[in-house]
């Protein structure tokens, strides 16, 4: 007895020290190994208390001793027992038996099992290996949420659907920024089913409420748009028996890869930068490595799938086009919520597309001529802005026909600024036009001394942003202007030609004595 209570006394000191080096109570709790409300419990004692609380769960636990015999045996019987069930039993057993703290409950639980030798024993689950799946047979998916940390160390949550062929093992994740929902999820698979260029037999996935409106014993029932979608593409569902992820553990190996190798310590950006680097991870180590099992790699192994795989067909119009017409910001409105078109399609008062529905869906909208301009995922509710930001970006004018453009504007120093931009076009291919566009806005508001400084800086020094370009003008621009005013303020205070400046001539004005000879004289 006396070496469990200094046992205590010992954690209880190690948690007080620890608080006073400044540990976290998160920290404390790994540390020492218990609960963290436990160490924030202790931490609020002082030592006269925690003495009292020891002296107290020791009565408590006293008490329960005449149960000690029936919770051995059922220890004997079922070693597999928890706590919370014999808890249940002793009051099912004992009507008078007293009300009891669960965590006191737990104590003597153990104490008996101590005492008798009675470990907790888990149930073993028989395991074997399976044969590998048929090429094209099947794909396991998962959804998952992950916090990242932002530039500013913020924590940032996000969401990601990861899918695998269990052949090949060839995966693919795709990124969002807030929960799943059904029409997400699809939007998912179809970017898989594009990114694998085909649909496999058979996709195996946890009983997700994303999926799922009722599981009605067993005869599952699935929400609208999901049946809907399963409707149109070629591939039949299983779902796995609820919260039990070891029959899917393929795809669980790969959420636990993903966020090992690719997530971790990942500085957020945004969602859009985060799926290309997703993509670049995939192609570098995530389909590009050996499996740990197959000892293959999944890129090689998807070239012998692939061919195995349903075709994935072409959008599949669910209503009849309609003819809508284009609002002057490049938008329209279907069922009161604005979608966004590329920059320029509106043309003036008249300007019109066709409006499409794929699956339910999808909005699918095209010219007059059937060129399709841009597809968005139908909103759900009213007033709804769905925008896409590439769309924003003026796209009328070729790159190359762009770049001859603005350079032109700098006459004598065409060929600097050519070569200047087609460096950042090497390093920065995804953001050229956004590049040139604020080069181009930036030399309009410079003048020609500047441009041409700030263009040599850059070339000697291997700057490839316009963004930089534009700091440096400006700073020219700064310092030409200071230079200026105080040279400005230099004639006109140290006049060195011999003439004074007008002000400098003229004359204060006088009072005349006699008025403050009469002030005086009246007021005594």
């Amino acid at each position: 007895m006396m070496n469990a209570y200094l046992k205590k006394i010992m954690m209880y000191q190690s948690i007080k020290e620890l608080h006073e080096q400044g540990f976290s109570i998160a920290k404390i709790s790994s540390t020492i190994g218990i609960n963290w409300r436990t160490v924030k419990s202790y931490l609020s004692m002082t030592l006269e208390e925690y003495n009292l609380f020891i002296e107290k769960r020791a009565q408590r636990q006293r008490g329960l001793s005449v149960y000690e015999s029936f919770v051995r045996e059922k220890l004997e019987k079922y070693q597999d027992t928890s706590s919370a069930q014999m808890h249940d039993w002793l009051k099912e057993n004992f009507p008078e038996f007293p009300k009891t703290a669960i965590r006191t409950m737990f104590d003597f639980v153990m104490w008996v099992r101590r005492k008798y030798n009675l470990p907790y024993i888990k149930p073993l689950r028989e395991y074997e290996m399976l044969e590998e799946s048929p090429y094209g047979k099947q794909a396991q998916a998962d959804f998952v949420e992950y916090n990242l940390r932002n530039g500013t160390g913020k924590r940032v949550k996000i969401y990601f659907v990861a899918i695998q062929l269990s052949r090949s093992r060839y995966k693919y994740i795709w990124f969002i920024g807030r929960p799943f929902t059904t029409e997400l999820a699809i939007m998912g698979h179809e970017q898989a089913f594009s990114f694998f260029k085909g649909i496999p037999e058979q996709l195996v996935y946890d009983q997700d409420k994303v999926f799922i409106a009722d599981e009605n014993i067993g005869d599952i029932l699935l929400t609208d748009a999901f049946r809907a979608y399963t409707r149109e593409r070629p591939f039949e569902l299983h779902f796995c028996r609820k919260s039990d992820p070891e029959s899917k553990g393929k795809i669980e190996s790969v959420v636990k890869y993903v966020k090992r190798n690719f997530l971790y310590n990942r500085c957020f950006i945004d969602i859009e930068n985060l799926n290309e680097e997703a993509l670049q991870w995939l192609n570098r180590t995530g389909n590009n490595m050996p499996h740990g099992t197959t000892k293959l790699l999944p890129n090689e192994e998807w070239l012998k799938e692939q061919p195995y795989l349903s075709a994935l067909p072409e959008f599949i119009q669910t209503t009849s086009p309609e003819i809508y017409m284009v609002r002057k910001d490049n938008t329209i409105s279907y069922k009161s919520n604005f979608y966004s078109l590329p920059l320029g399609t509106f043309k003036g008062k008249g300007t019109a597309v066709v409006v499409g529905v794929d699956m339910h869906i999808y909005l699918i909208i095209s010219n007059l001529q059937g060129d399709i301009l841009c597809k968005h995922m139908i909103a759900v509710g009213k007033g709804q802005k769905v925008l896409n930001t590439d769309h924003r970006r003026d796209k009328t004018v070729k790159i190359d026909k762009l770049i001859n453009e603005v350079c032109g504007f700098l006459e004598d120093d065409a060929n600097r600024g050519r070569q200047f931009l087609e460096t950042i076009r090497e390093v920065k291919p995804r953001y050229i036009r956004d590049q040139v566009l604020l080069f181009r806005d930036t030399i309009d508001i410079a003048d020609k001394v500047s441009v041409g400084e700030a263009l040599t800086y850059c070339l000697n020094n291997n700057i490839q942003s316009a963004n930089d370009f534009k700091s440096i003008v400006e700073q020219q621009l700064k310092v030409r202007r200071a230079t200026s005013i105080l040279n400005y303020q230099s004639i006109q205070m140290n006049p060195l030609n011999g003439e004074l400046p007008p002000v400098a001539l003229a004359e204060p004005a006088k009072s005349s004595i006699e008025d403050y000879i009469d002030l005086f004289s009246k007021q005594s």
